[in-house]
């Protein structure tokens, strides 16, 4: 299989592409780029240095990706682009390369980018993400896997977006939201658990029915916050796997965590 490339399409010699890769009109690849077998860029895409992007991704209309940090830290250095396999990138999104030698803004396998979405410097997206229309993720942001994105929502640089999350859109992310949470409201609330993604997800009915359990407690209004998770830290072992991984959330937390809605 060979790679086919636009005639009106701009490619350096020295980029790889692997068997498979449609390069469509008017798109321009530089010198420093690579790209995995079967993926397609439409057309009018701009790939810069120091980019890789995986096997089996479509990267739609007037998309660029690598260009330099909208930072004022950023001072020239080599940093890096890195997109896994099998995403669809649609029109018009923008992903920067990260601030910092050597780092890199990295997007997982699986993702659904839809149009017009904006990936900042140092961005860490997982697998299995979708994010709808407009989307802004500033610098340093970190989203979980399976986690879904409603349209123009906007996330403040540093947070952490756990996994299987649902962030309601139009609305800003100012504070980290834990896993398996679904999110919305002015200021943004917790409003309870993403019971369909979980259930989408392979979680079985007593583990969501623990996952319940455990928010109930730990956001019970007859108790303070920090008791209860300084108790579910002491007592962390005794959980299932999944009520681990929340309580290691909250642990790792610096920007402080978003409060359930009665909060």
């Amino acid at each position: 299989m060979s790679v086919i490339v636009h005639p009106s399409a701009i490619v350096s010699p020295k980029a790889e592409l692997e068997d498979g890769v449609k390069i469509g009109p008017f798109c321009v690849i530089s010198d420093k780029v690579k790209i995995g077998s079967g993926t397609e860029l439409v057309g009018f895409v701009s790939i810069h240095d120091y980019v890789s992007v995986g096997s089996n991704c479509k990267i739609c209309e007037y998309t660029a990706i690598g260009g330099d940090p909208q930072d004022h830290g950023f001072k020239g250095e080599v940093s890096y682009v890195r997109i896994g396999n099998n995403n669809l990138i649609r029109e018009n999104v923008t992903v920067n390369r990260a601030t910092g030698e050597g780092n890199a803004t990295i997007i997982g396998d699986d993702c659904f980018i839809m149009d017009s979405v904006h990936f900042a410097h140092n961005v860490h997206v997982g697998n299995h993400v979708t994010i709808a229309n407009k989307v802004g993720l500033s610098g340093f942001v970190e989203v979980g896997d399976y986690t879904v994105f409603g349209g123009m929502a906007g996330v403040h640089q540093f947070v952490r977006i756990g996994d299987y999350c649902m962030i309601g859109g139009l609305y800003r992310v100012s504070k980290d939201v834990p896993h398996y949470t679904l999110a919305s409201g002015e200021p943004l609330r917790l409003t309870g658990l993403n019971k369909v993604g979980l259930e989408r997800g392979g979680i079985d009915s007593e583990s969501r029915r623990e996952i319940q359990r455990f928010y109930r407690e730990l956001y019970d209004k007859n108790k303070r916050f920090t008791e209860s998770l300084e108790h579910a830290i002491a007592n962390k072992e005794k959980y299932i796997p999944e009520i681990r991984h929340i309580i290691e959330f909250y642990e790792n937390s610096k920007r402080g965590v978003t409060f359930w809605g009665h909060a």
